[in-house]
């Protein structure tokens, strides 16, 4: 039996013991809540709390109406944290068919250390939603099992996204162009115009429950700003008739490529530019480098006949010829050490200019091209655009070729005289009539009506530039003598639209073959504007490599007269009679004029060789 002093010792040794057990744990609590407290909470943070970025739509590209032909639309980004999935094999075996992935490649992706691994980037917010009900309901039913709960998956969570949509398909593809997988502008429009397309990414922190964002959690850090809006030129209807009629046209001349575009003279803005063969901008993995070109502004080719017109215009500039001057054309012309002749063989003619232009005549061309002198000639070509980027502004535009006069060769003036010898992309072509039907005033093209931005204020592009070419009465001549090539006497009668007065030219040019550096088959176009006496828009047909019949004025013309005519009565044109008479295209013609007395006629020979 412990006595009373043994006693009294261990109640004191005890009560020490407590003393000293309970002030251990005081000063720890103190430590825990008071010193470490915001290391603990901060470690917590960062096991729960995540930053992620709030991605900013891609501004809309609309018609000058306002028709979306390309838009953001949300997506998801599936993510996963490899370090949460226990069973890789196990979660492909179940998630792969949700996800649209196979087996294998999906447990590539789950197998690892990586807090963060996308699984899929940008699709439609149904995948994950077909994700989630596989998990949940997987979920579901281990977790009835008894230890079942560790056997759930858990790991996978998503982002909020953007993918690009084209609403209109094909239609007008290969100006607006398309974006890359990582959604920024890959051609067309979408590249050009990228800066003002792209938004600004926001960012947020969020609470990791499991893998997923827990509801409510987000805490914004910076808000996400949508890209500007960009508006075009273009109007939807016209591009449509435009592409149907160049894709029609191309297809029945088993042709290598066309190329469409409409312009309004007086302000350069285009309200169609079509191609054919085209794409379709949604089906990314289809599409080839070939197919995003931009034909328009990117291909380059001898003009052939059209490129007529600047000779003509530099030669009545200058008062080296007259609409009723005539020159004796010969079957054969040797100039500059070279053999010429016409599309055709024919009897010696008399023609004037203006039957020149309408014939299409090389010889003639060539003939009234020699009393330019070279660098007159070069300076002419030069402010049409020739040889020089037309500041459209459009991706990957070709400045076409337009060698200095010191590397011209004996040959090189009669053969740029009717056309060859330089090249052009359609849009230089187009904007050389443009300039004469806009009294000799050269506008620079655009395709950019203006932009909206994300609190919907609307900024309108800037004016285009303008250059006086050539005084508005040469101008005005020419239209009238361009009348001529869509009468029955010239080269183009299948151009002519009934009620309207057109005034145009055709061309057919040998085309240069890449591959073996050589002249192998044709460019067919037709160039033409409306109402000839004062052209509100200009329409220009281009079709490359034609195989069978390969003249402009068979071909090419009635793909015009085609848009045109749609052009001109959706704007509701209203005829307008010219106050000018037609010139006389002959010299027989000239002599039987009523007024052939008070015309100045004037016979030109034959260049000498």
């Amino acid at each position: 039996m412990m006595s009373s002093e043994a006693f009294g010792k261990r109640i004191r040794f005890l009560v020490v013991g407590f003393v000293v057990v309970f002030t251990i744990f005081g000063f720890r609590l103190i430590d825990v809540q008071a010193v470490q407290a915001s290391g603990y909470a901060k470690r917590a943070a960062n096991e729960m709390v995540n930053k992620s970025v709030w991605l900013a739509p891609r501004g809309t590209i609309t018609d000058v109406n306002g028709i979306v032909l390309a838009r953001s639309e949300a997506a998801k980004n599936i993510i996963v944290d490899q370090t949460m999935i226990a069973d890789p094999a196990r979660t492909a075996q179940i998630t792969a068919a949700s996800l649209e992935m196979p087996v294998a490649d999906l447990q590539t992706l789950l197998t690892g250390t990586k807090r963060y691994q996308v699984i899929e980037n940008a699709v439609a917010p149904i995948v994950w939603d077909n994700l989630q009900s596989v998990l949940n309901s997987y979920n579901t039913k281990v977790e009835a099992i008894r230890g079942g709960l560790s056997k759930r998956i858990v790991g996978f969570f998503s982002e909020n996204a953007y993918t690009r949509s084209y609403p209109t398909g094909e239609l007008a593809a290969s100006l607006v162009g398309l974006t890359n997988a990582a959604n920024q502008g890959a051609a067309g429009i979408e590249a050009s115009m990228n800066n003002v397309l792209t938004g600004s990414n926001g960012e947020y922190d969020y609470v990791n429950g499991d893998g997923a964002i827990i509801p409510g959690s987000q805490q914004f850090i910076t808000a996400a700003k949508p890209g500007t809006s960009v508006r075009l030129t273009i109007e939807r209807d016209i591009q449509w008739v435009a592409q149907d009629a160049i894709s029609s046209a191309v297809k029945s001349a088993k042709a290598l490529s066309g190329t469409v575009i409409v312009m309004d003279p007086k302000t350069g803005a285009i309200l169609a530019q079509a191609s054919a063969p085209t794409f379709n901008p949604a089906a990314r993995s289809k599409i080839t480098l070939a197919q995003i070109r931009n034909p328009a502004v990117q291909d380059v080719y001898e003009p052939g006949s059209t490129g007529k017109v600047i000779t003509v215009a530099a030669a009545l500039e200058e008062g080296s010829t007259t609409p009723t001057t005539v020159y004796k054309i010969p079957n054969t012309l040797k100039a500059g050490g070279r053999l010429f002749h016409d599309d055709k063989n024919h009897k010696t003619e008399m023609l004037t200019t203006a039957g020149v232009l309408a014939v299409s005549s090389n010889i003639g061309a060539i003939q009234i091209g020699a009393a330019i002198p070279n660098n007159t000639f070069y300076s002419y070509l030069h402010k049409f655009g020739i040889g020089q980027s037309t500041g459209s502004n459009l991706p990957g535009e070709s400045a076409g070729i337009l060698h200095p006069v010191a590397d011209w060769s004996q040959s090189s003036a009669p053969t740029i005289a009717f056309g060859q010898g330089y090249s052009v992309t359609a849009m230089q072509a187009t904007d050389v009539f443009a300039t004469i039907a806009n009294d000799g005033v050269r506008v620079t093209p655009n395709v950019i009506a203006g932009t909206l931005d994300a609190n919907g204020t609307y900024t309108p592009a800037k004016p285009s530039t303008e250059v006086q070419v050539i005084s508005a009465g040469t101008a005005q001549t020419i239209r009238t003598m361009l009348q001529g090539v869509v009468s029955n006497e010239g080269t183009a009668p299948a151009a002519e639209i009934a009620g309207y007065q057109v005034a145009g030219k055709t061309g057919t040019a040998m085309r240069v073959d890449s591959r073996c550096g050589c002249y192998r088959g044709y460019t067919a176009s037709f160039i033409g504007m409306a109402p000839a006496a004062a052209p509100k828009y200009v329409v220009s047909v281009v079709i490359q490599n034609p195989q069978g019949m390969h003249f402009g004025g068979e071909i090419a013309a009635p793909v015009f007269k085609k848009v045109m005519s749609f052009v001109l009565q959706s704007k509701q044109v209203q005829p307008i009679a010219s106050t000018e008479k037609a010139y006389p295209l002959t010299q027989a013609a000239l002599f039987k004029s009523q007024k052939s007395k008070a015309l100045k006629v004037a016979t030109v020979s034959a260049v000498k060789p």
